[in-house]
């Protein structure tokens, strides 16, 4: 069954010239394969795109940060039912105070308000002079939410512990409001009145742009932060019903962010905190938490679940364009085996052995859909950089998603076009001399 170097490439050559003989044929053959192909490479490109943005965003939490939340999509990924959680208790202000003074393992602790969640966030404009901004994000939090959010500055600074404490009414703002109100007239809005819902803030920094999720505006710069005492005294106290735009029975919702000491094993201070609010909350041994505790890894984890199962939804249904494909490559090989039949005889009659024939037949097929997976692939990339382009959606474009189309390509090729090869090869000569 081997082939001589030279009889090997005397027969690639010659599918080579039936695959250019037959342009219209051989380009519906691929056509299937070409689909499969682009959708494989353009939607890897954009998934792996959409994943490194989102990791990106998930970064700036911070990898010894602890987040203690009422409730969080953690809590529905463990199959937490939607009305346990809804009854569980509301975190308070003396919570954080609690894992300040009984966690040793942690550094520091950040109250933040108004955070969105099960209850509605506070939303608020803010003005300056004749100009507004859109309805933003307004979060009352410690001293510390810059350092426990990873969130730069790009002009000022952070309010102190002294101005948390005497509730100071200074603000930082977020992206948009700057945009909005300073970066059109170029002004520095550092020591700049501003007002914020119906109270006055002097502007004493302003946060660099979040990273962007895919690339989209999702609303990560449509923020004001303000010490949390000063958003107590304007919004109500945490825990308590209050009245919001004549909206009773509301609570302030709240979030508690933890950071470890250095060098600190981050697990051993989760058991730490998760043992002061199970002893804040009154809970048994065999009580399940009624709050969540989140980590930079938590977060990872439960998306790489999402992204797997993604990626895996996408390679079934690219594996059907190219079944579909396959079928009609078959198809195709078959109706030019019968074409050829008289062809094949002669051939035989000539000396050629089945081998040589059978390895004909597979080249010609692997050779179409390798031809269709190149295309394939330059599509499904041109498809990703033209979305990347027009929407400015990120991208990625790993080798190894070029690999697997190609690869996919010429197995399908290889796998479909085996019957008609056989069939070819197993025709008697005298009777395929004797077809017309």
């Amino acid at each position: 069954m081997r082939l001589r170097a030279g009889l090997l490439s005397e027969v690639i050559a010659m599918a080579f010239e039936t695959v250019r003989a037959n342009k219209i044929r051989s380009s519906l053959t691929v056509l299937g394969v070409v689909i499969g192909v682009a959708s494989i490479v353009g939607m890897t490109a954009m998934i792996r795109g959409f994943d490194e943005s989102l990791r990106d965003a998930v970064r700036t939490i911070g990898p010894n940060i602890i987040t203690v939340q009422r409730a969080g999509p953690l809590s529905f990924a463990n199959g937490v039912e939607f009305a346990e959680v809804m009854r569980r208790p509301n975190l308070t202000i003396s919570d954080a105070r609690a894992i300040e003074e009984r966690a040793p393992l942690i550094r520091l602790v950040d109250i933040q308000l108004g955070i969105p969640g099960l209850a509605p966030p506070t939303q608020e404009r803010v003005f300056h002079r004749n100009l507004r901004s859109k309805p933003l994000l307004v979060l009352g939090t410690t001293e510390h939410f810059a350092e426990g959010s990873m969130l730069g500055l790009t002009a000022g600074r952070f309010f102190t512990g002294t101005e948390v404490q005497y509730r100071a009414h200074v603000a930082v703002l977020g992206q948009t409001p700057y945009q909005a109100l300073f970066a059109a007239g170029d002004l520095d809005p550092i020591g700049k009145v501003v007002r914020v819902g119906s109270e006055r803030y002097v502007v004493v920094g302003v946060f660099q742009k979040r990273p962007a999720v895919g690339g989209f505006n999702a609303g990560q710069d449509d923020f004001v932060v303000i010490p949390y005492t000063a958003y107590q005294r304007q919004f109500g106290l945490n825990g308590v019903s209050v009245r919001r735009r004549g909206v009773a029975g509301l609570a302030v919702p709240i979030q508690i962010a933890a950071i470890a000491r250095d060098g600190v094993d981050t697990e051993a201070a989760i058991a730490e905190v998760r043992q002061v609010m199970r002893i804040r909350h009154g809970l048994r041994l065999d009580d399940p938490d009624d709050f969540d505790i989140a980590t930079q890894d938590a977060i990872l984890q439960l998306w790489d679940q999402i992204s797997r199962a993604t990626f895996l939804a996408l390679v079934v249904i690219s594996s059907i364009a190219l079944m579909v494909g396959g079928i009609g490559v078959m198809a195709i090989m078959s109706i030019s085996v019968t074409e050829r039949t008289r062809e094949i005889g002669v051939r035989k009659a000539l000396g050629a052995r089945r081998s040589e024939i059978l390895v004909q037949f597979l080249v010609e097929a692997s050779l179409l859909t390798s031809l269709g997976g190149v295309i394939g692939i330059a599509l499904g990339a041109g498809i990703g950089w033209t979305v990347h382009l027009v929407s400015g959606f990120p991208i990625s474009l790993p080798w190894w998603s070029f690999a697997i189309g190609l690869g996919f390509s010429a197995a399908v090729g290889l796998f479909f076009g085996m019957y008609p090869a056989v069939n070819a090869s197993r025709l008697d000569p005298i009777e395929a001399l004797r077809h017309e």
